[in-house]
């Protein structure tokens, strides 16, 4: 009677480690140590003994299984500066490919990005949601705003070869980040409700990861692998150095139209720099 109360203590101790301790791996191996020591496999018989070594030999395959590559919550870090970024670089910019007062852009930026960050904080993702989109659809038309305005200064010459290169550049750079935000913000409903769903990979780019096939993604860590950030700057980085896709086709006819309007606009700066040097030449 005393082996079988020894084995059952034995076993609410390991339900209960692996249920709260952060490293279920570690917890379990401290939990085996007890429960060997309680079992005294020496004075079990019979059923309880097979009962013994099945649990033991259970736990130990856990143990060995290879172990799944979880992702945590995604920070948001990277897309508050990328959107400070955008601010920054619009600072940068002369003053005659700026629609208003330079300060104005930033200043809208910064008053927008204190209630959304706020908004996330305290679990109001909807407000957060909506808020990400005006940010996003603001910097879409000043930069279009801006190209628009260098179309029109070329032909005038107002700006130094220098000067041209100067602003075609930051341009271009806003032009990828703008859009990896877009990629980032509606890809999958959002950030928020994909680590909510914690679906595999995308449901609008078929990024790498997605086409390794099921049984060896535990060989790459991908296993419950979702894009963050980062992914969506490699992709928008691509798009506007390529003039299309590269290693992640898009999927979403929300993100071809969104790919085409990059690809215009970075394919429109390229342009004009090298026509005003042709010319210059």
């Amino acid at each position: 009677m005393r082996a079988e109360m020894d084995i059952a203590d034995a076993l609410c101790h390991l339900g209960s480690v692996v249920t709260r301790a952060p490293d279920v791996r570690q917890s379990l191996t401290h939990a085996i140590t007890g429960l060997a020591k309680s079992f005294r496999l020496a004075s079990c018989t019979g059923f309880n003994l097979l009962l013994a070594r099945l649990g033991i030999l259970a736990i130990t395959r856990l143990l060995t299984a290879p172990q799944e590559h979880i992702d945590k919550p995604e920070p948001r870090g990277q897309a508050l500066l990328a959107v400070l970024a955008i601010g920054t670089i619009y600072l940068a910019l002369p003053r005659d490919l700026v629609v208003g007062p330079f300060w104005l852009l930033p200043t809208i930026i910064v008053v927008l990005l204190v209630p959304s960050v706020v908004s996330h904080r305290v679990g109001k993702q909807s407000i957060n949601r909506i808020l990400g989109i005006i940010i996003n659809g603001i910097t879409t038309l000043a930069l279009i705003a801006s190209l628009i305005l260098l179309v029109r200064a070329l032909p005038a010459h107002r700006e130094s070869p220098l000067q041209l290169l100067r602003s075609g550049g930051l341009l271009w750079l806003t032009n990828v980040i703008v859009f990896a935000l877009w990629y980032w913000r509606l890809d999958g409903g959002g950030p928020t409700l994909r680590q909510k769903e914690k679906k595999f990979g995308s449901t609008s780019f078929l990024f790498p990861q997605m086409q390794i096939p099921h049984d060896e993604r535990a060989q790459f860590e991908c296993t419950r692998w979702r894009p963050r950030f980062v992914d969506y700057l490699f992709v928008a980085f691509t798009q506007s150095s390529t003039f299309g896709p590269t290693d992640a086709p898009l999927l979403a006819r929300w993100a071809k139209v969104l790919a085409m309007v990059q690809i215009l606009i970075s394919l429109t700066i390229v342009v004009l720099l090298i026509s005003r040097a042709v010319g210059v030449l």
